[in-house]
């Protein structure tokens, strides 16, 4: 989510360079064999396109939610079709900032941001779903006997990072458990966590995946509320982000990047530990608790990576248009003069799926 790129204290490590390009090299950590021809048909995964250079904005320095991106690096999969893949590390300019303005083709993003993006003329759409559902929860110190539903947290502290879609998210899944969602809001950012632990305020949201394994291994362990728990909508995490106007003009390059992306976070999700050191492998020094990224990675494919039929990628426009009409009528989504829309967007438009290889 968009609080989101504001709030990924995913790793504590962080690449040097202002532009990574990662060079590709294969066979170690050793793929499963059964994935070495796991993709291909139309124009993608196996189909060469000519030179081509495509540059991907991160939103946060490495983490499982790139592993895909850094498989198919890894393996030498983009590089095999004719495809320079240029990894755009994370900077003060949002993935969506970059790809409207021309300087990136493709980045990771968050339905949320990606529909505020668009809703006020970004020249950007969704075209791979990362994660299927949610990854973040309404987290609390596992040790708060007094804390079993959202609705014990009114009149309570939260530790927020800023995202306008914080507060009336939490006010929803509050009022949902029967509270008022009347709380205190302090923005700490990344320092939430701390703020957490060391029992200076009551809630944060972080990511069950990552921040709540690190908390379960530091002896702190934190427990949930879920929204869609309490009827809030479901919503797709993390996101790949196009250019519109890229897309249009070199539909085949398109197809063919999503369909390598595609079959590296198919092999994510089919094979997590190998994923994993691929991630590790191609990001040295990075990551000071490689169990953590390992136990990171199975989390994400045993609960957010597959849709419902096993494949990775998918979106539909139910669970867009749902919690895209949240942030409309929570007066979230603006146009470029910042004025909230008067009109619910067609939030099919949102997303696409025609890039994707068919399973």
């Amino acid at each position: 989510m968009s609080t989101l790129p504001s709030r990924r204290a995913f790793l504590t490590g962080t690449l040097g360079s202002a532009l990574l390009a990662v060079a590709a090299c294969s066979g170690d950590p050793a793929v499963p064999a059964a994935t070495a021809d796991a993709t291909d048909g139309s124009a993608a995964p196996g189909t060469a396109v000519g030179p081509t250079t495509i540059r991907f904005a991160l939103d946060w320095t490495p983490n499982t939610n790139h592993t895909g991106l850094y498989v198919a690096l890894q393996q030498g999969w983009f590089a095999e079709i004719g495809l320079d893949v240029q990894v755009l590390p994370y900077s003060s300019a949002l993935p969506d900032t970059l790809i409207d303005a021309g300087a990136a083709e493709f980045g990771i993003s968050f339905q949320d941001s990606s529909a505020r993006a668009q809703a006020a003329g970004a020249g950007v759409v969704s075209v791979f779903a990362v994660l299927q559902h949610w990854a973040t929860a309404i987290g609390v110190r596992a040790d708060r006997d007094d804390l079993t539903s959202p609705k014990n947290l009114d009149g309570l502290t939260y530790a927020g990072f800023g995202d306008p879609v914080e507060q009336p998210l939490l006010q929803a899944v509050i009022r949902d458990a029967g509270g008022t969602g009347d709380f205190t809001t302090v923005t700490l950012g990344t320092s939430a966590y701390e703020a957490l632990y060391s029992g200076d305020v009551d809630f944060t949201i972080p990511f069950t995946a990552w921040e709540g394994i690190e908390a379960e291994r530091n002896g702190t362990p934190m427990k949930y509320f879920h929204y869609t728990d309490y009827g809030f909508p479901d919503a797709y995490a993390v996101v790949v982000d196009g250019s519109r106007s890229w897309i249009r003009d070199h539909p085949e390059q398109a197809r063919a990047f999503l369909g390598v992306l595609q079959r590296g976070y198919q092999l994510a999700a089919d094979y997590p530990d190998t994923a994993a050191e691929l991630l590790i492998k191609a990001n040295p020094g990075a990551f000071t608790d490689e169990d953590l990224v390992k136990e990171s990675q199975r989390t994400l494919a045993a609960d957010l990576l597959k849709s419902a039929d096993g494949t990775v990628g998918p979106q539909d426009a139910a669970q867009w248009s749902a919690f895209g009409r949240f942030l409309f009528d929570a007066g979230v989504l603006v146009d470029a003069d910042g004025a909230p829309l008067t009109t619910e967007p067609d939030f099919g438009s949102y997303f696409t799926t025609d890039l994707l290889t068919a399973p």
